[in-house]
C-alpha cells in the first residue's frame, strides 16, 4: 500500500467526527428533554395543589369520590364546544364512541347510547333497533304504551323516573314517572325521534343538574298486543338501586385549566377510578412548525433520535378513561413521567407527566400533561442542521488537506527515491547531481544525509583510485634510484671509486621503500598499541615543555613559540601516545608553513578540559573539507616532497583524542592566516 493510499485510509478516520456529532446532538437531545420533563413535572404538580383544595371540580357529587363505580353500567358524557342540534341524526357525534346494551338473550332489542355535555345540558344519541317498532296511542287504556324510553335520575337521596315517548317520528314528550313524582319540569326535556333502518334513532337534550351525577335508562318494547314487553338498557324496571354514575367533565374545571394549555401542553384530569374529568387540548402555542429545517436533515435528525422500543401512546380502555404507567403511578401517590412515540408521526415523541392530586383524606385524582417532543425538537434541529453543515465543511477541508498533504509527500519521497536510484551510474560512480533539500524536516533531513554520504563516498573513491597512483609516484623514486644503482654496479670494477656512492643510494631508495610500507602499517598498529595502554595520571606542563624544546631543535627554520597557561595541567592519560599526537600535529604544521613562518603550541585551561593546540602561517582549510580533515586518505597536500605522505597522521591525532575522551577540531585563524589544530583532553577527575 503507497504512502497516499495510507494517508487516505488514515483520513476515514475524520469519519468520527460525525459519530462525535450524533453522540453531543443526542446528549443534548437528552439534557432537553429532561428539561422538558421537570418542566412539565413541575406545571402538574402546580395544578394538583390548586385542584386539591376544590373537590367539587373532580366530583360534582360528593358521594362519588368515595363510592364504588359500576363501570359496565356508568356513562360518561364527553365535552363538546360544537351546537348540538335536537333533530334526531347523528350529525356532530361522529367523534362520541357508544355503549351498547342488549335485552334479554333472546331478545333483538338492543341500544347504543352515546352521551356529551354543553354547557348546563346533557345530550344523548341512542341508537335502537327494534324491528316492530309501536308509538304512543293517546287515549289508549294504559298509560303509557308504545315503545318508548325510561329515564331514571338521581337528586337529593331521590329517584327521579321520566318517560320518553312520541306519536310519530318527530319531537317526543316527556312525562314525569313513578306517579308523576318527578321533582322536575319533563317539559324542560326535548327530544327528536326518527326511524330508522333497524328501528328508530331518538336524541335528548335534558338539562345537567336534572340528572344528580346519574343516569339510569331502558329503552321498552311493546310485544304483541301490548301486555308483554322487552327492555334494554343500563337499569332494569325493577332495579330500585340509584342509577349508575354519570361521569362528565364541569365546566368550571375547564374554565381553571384552560390557561395552562397555552403553553402547548395536553391537560387531562382523572379521578381515583380512572374517569377523565378534564381534558383540554394543546393550545395553538404548542404547534411547533418545522418548516425552518429542510425534511432531509429533519428525517436524518430524527432516524438518530429515533428509540426502537418507545411504545406509543395506550389506547384508552373504555370511553372516558385514559391508561399509562404514569397515571397509575401517580394514582398511588407518586409522580411518574414515561415518554412515547406518537401514533400520528413516527418520527416524533410525546413526553407525559402526571401528579397526584392529594388533599387531606387522600388522593382525589391525578393530572396528566402531555407535550410533543416538536416543541424543543425544532429548536435541536436547528442546530443539528449547523452541527452538520460544519461538520462536512470541516472533513472536505481536512479531507483535501490529507490528500494535498500526501500527494506533495509522496512526490517528495518518489523525487527522492528517484535521486538515490541514479546516484550511481551503471560504473559505479558517483555522481554529483544529487539534490539537497532546503526542506526542515525529515525527509529533507534524510536528503541532507545522502547527500553527504554520497559525497563521503565519491571521495572515498576518488581516494582509493588515486591511492594507486600515489603509491606508485611514491614507490617508482626509490626503485628507480635502487635499479640506477644496481645497474651502474654491475658495470663498474670493484676498485672503483664511485661504487660505494651507487652502494648508498641503493641503500637509501631501500630506506625510503621501507618507511613507505611503515607508514601503511602505521594505522592499524596504532589502534591495536592504543587498546594495549593503561592510561594514568599526567602533567601535560612538563611534558609539552620538554617536547617543545626537541621541536626547537628539530624544526629550527620556523619560528616556534610556546604559550603554557598555568604550571600545571593534570590529565589522565598516556605519555607516548599524547606525545605521538604531538609530533603528528607538529609534522603537519611544519608541511604547510614555509620557512620562518610562525608555529605556536599553546596550552590553555577550559570550563572541563585542557585544550592544546597548535597554530602555523600556511594555507587556509578549504570549506566542506573541515570535518573530514580528520578522516583516513585525506590530504590536503598538493606539492610532491621528498616525504611519504598517505593522509593518515591527522587520522591517528583524532584515534588517540578519542581513547582519551578528548575531541580534536581544525580551525582557520580569525585573520586568516593559518590553521589551528586543536586537541581537547579532559581534566583530571
Amino acid at each position: 500500500m503507497n504512502l497516499r493510499r495510507q494517508l487516505l485510509l488514515v483520513s476515514l478516520l475524520l469519519l468520527s467526527l460525525p459519530w462525535a456529532g450524533c453522540q453531543f446532538v443526542r446528549e443534548m437531545e437528552g439534557a432537553m428533554r429532561e428539561g422538558q420533563t421537570q418542566s412539565l413535572q413541575a406545571t402538574a404538580q402546580a395544578i394538583a395543589t390548586v385542584l386539591s383544595t376544590q373537590e367539587r371540580l373532580l366530583y360534582p357529587s360528593a358521594d362519588r369520590r368515595h363510592a364504588t363505580t359500576d363501570e359496565t353500567r356508568s356513562l360518561y358524557a364527553a365535552p363538546t364546544q360544537q351546537i348540538v342540534y335536537i333533530d334526531g341524526y347523528d350529525d356532530g357525534w361522529e367523534s362520541i364512541e357508544g355503549r351498547d346494551f342488549s335485552g334479554a338473550p333472546d331478545s333483538q332489542l338492543q341500544v347504543t347510547v352515546r352521551a356529551q355535555t354543553r354547557g348546563a345540558y346533557l345530550f344523548l344519541m341512542l341508537n335502537v333497533k327494534d324491528p316492530e317498532s309501536d308509538f304512543h296511542i293517546i287515549g289508549h287504556p294504559t298509560q303509557p304504551n308504545g315503545d318508548r324510553l325510561i329515564l331514571r335520575l338521581w337528586q337529593n337521596s331521590t329517584l327521579h323516573e321520566y318517560v320518553i315517548l312520541t306519536t310519530g317520528p318527530g319531537k317526543v314528550i316527556a312525562e314525569a314517572g313513578n306517579g308523576g313524582t318527578g321533582r322536575f319540569d319533563a317539559a324542560n326535556i326535548n327530544g327528536y325521534w326518527q326511524d330508522a333502518v333497524d328501528g328508530y334513532t331518538l336524541e335528548l337534550q335534558i338539562p345537567l343538574h336534572y340528572t344528580g351525577s346519574r343516569l339510569g335508562f331502558y329503552a321498552v318494547n311493546e310485544l304483541g298486543d301490548g301486555q308483554q314487553t322487552e327492555t334494554a338498557g343500563n337499569i332494569s324496571p325493577g332495579d330500585l338501586q340509584p342509577p349508575p354514575w354519570l361521569v362528565y367533565s364541569p365546566e368550571e374545571l375547564r374554565a381553571l385549566l384552560a390557561p395552562f394549555s397555552q403553553q402547548g401542553s395536553h391537560i387531562q384530569i382523572v379521578d381515583n377510578d380512572g374517569w377523565q374529568t378534564a381534558d383540554i387540548a394543546a393550545g395553538e402555542h404548542g404547534a411547533r412548525t418545522e418548516q425552518n429545517t429542510f425534511w432531509l436533515l429533519q428525517l436524518l435528525y430524527r432516524s438518530i433520535l429515533s428509540q426502537a422500543a418507545l411504545a406509543t401512546l395506550p389506547t384508552p380502555p373504555r370511553p372516558g378513561k385514559i391508561a399509562g404507567a404514569e397515571i397509575h403511578s401517580a394514582l398511588s401517590g407518586n409522580v411518574a413521567s414515561q415518554q412515547y412515540r406518537d401514533p400520528q408521526y413516527r418520527t416524533r415523541t410525546v413526553q407525559s407527566v402526571a401528579a397526584p392530586i392529594i388533599d387531606k383524606d387522600g388522593i382525589l385524582g391525578a393530572v396528566i400533561i402531555r407535550q410533543s417532543g416538536e416543541a424543543y425538537l425544532s429548536l435541536t434541529d436547528k442546530a443539528f442542521s449547523r452541527l452538520l453543515g460544519y461538520s462536512l465543511l470541516a472533513m472536505a477541508i481536512a479531507a483535501m488537506g490529507l490528500l494535498g498533504y500526501a500527494s506533495l509527500l509522496s512526490w517528495r519521497i518518489r523525487k527522492l527515491s528517484h535521486a538515490a536510484n541514479s546516484a550511481i551510474n551503471a560504473d559505479g560512480r558517483v555522481t554529483e547531481t544529487f539534490p539537497r533539500s532546503t526542506a526542515g524536516d525529515e525527509i529533507g533531513e534524510l536528503s541532507r544525509h545522502y547527500a553527504k554520504l554520497l559525497e563521503r563516498v565519491r571521495e572515498y573513491n576518488d581516494y582509493l583510485r588515486t591511492l594507486s597512483r600515489k603509491l606508485s609516484h611514491e614507490l617508482r623514486t626509490p626503485i628507480a634510484v635502487i635499479q640506477s644503482s644496481l645497474d651502474n654496479l654491475e658495470h663498474l670494477d670493484d676498485q672503483t671509486a664511485e661504487r660505494p656512492v651507487y652502494l648508498q643510494r641503493a641503500r637509501e631508495g631501500l630506506a625510503r621503500l621501507q618507511r613507505i610500507l611503515n607508514a601503511m602499517s602505521e594505522a592499524n598498529r596504532l589502534e591495536e598499541s592504543i587498546r594495549n595502554n593503561i592510561p594514568e595520571e599526567l602533567d601535560l606542563v612538563p611534558l609539552i615543555t620538554e617536547l617543545f624544546a626537541v621541536y626547537r631543535g628539530i624544526y629550527s627554520q620556523y619560528n616556534l613559540s610556546l604559550d603554557i597557561q598555568g604550571t600545571g595541567a593534570l590529565v589522565t592519560g598516556v605519555a607516548d601516545l599524547i606525545v605521538q599526537a604531538l609530533d603528528k600535529l607538529m609534522e603537519n604544521a611544519a608541511s604547510f608553513c614555509h620557512e620562518g613562518g610562525d608555529i605556536t603550541l599553546q596550552l590553555r585551561r577550559e570550563e572541563n578540559s585542557w585544550n592544546l593546540s597548535l597554530s602555523n602561517n600556511g594555507p587556509t582549510l578549504p570549506q566542506g573539507l573541515r570535518d573530514r580533515l580528520f578522516d583516513p586518505m585525506v590530504s590536503l597536500r598538493k606539492e610532491q616532497t621528498g616525504d611519504v605522505h598517505l593522509g593518515l597522521g591527522l587520522h591517528i591525532v583524532s584515534l588517540i583524542s578519542d581513547f582519551h575522551g578528548g575531541q580534536v577540531s581544525a580551525e582557520n585563524l580569525p585573520d586568516k592566516s593559518g590553521v589551528i589544530i586543536s586537541l581537547q583532553l579532559p581534566l583530571k577527575t
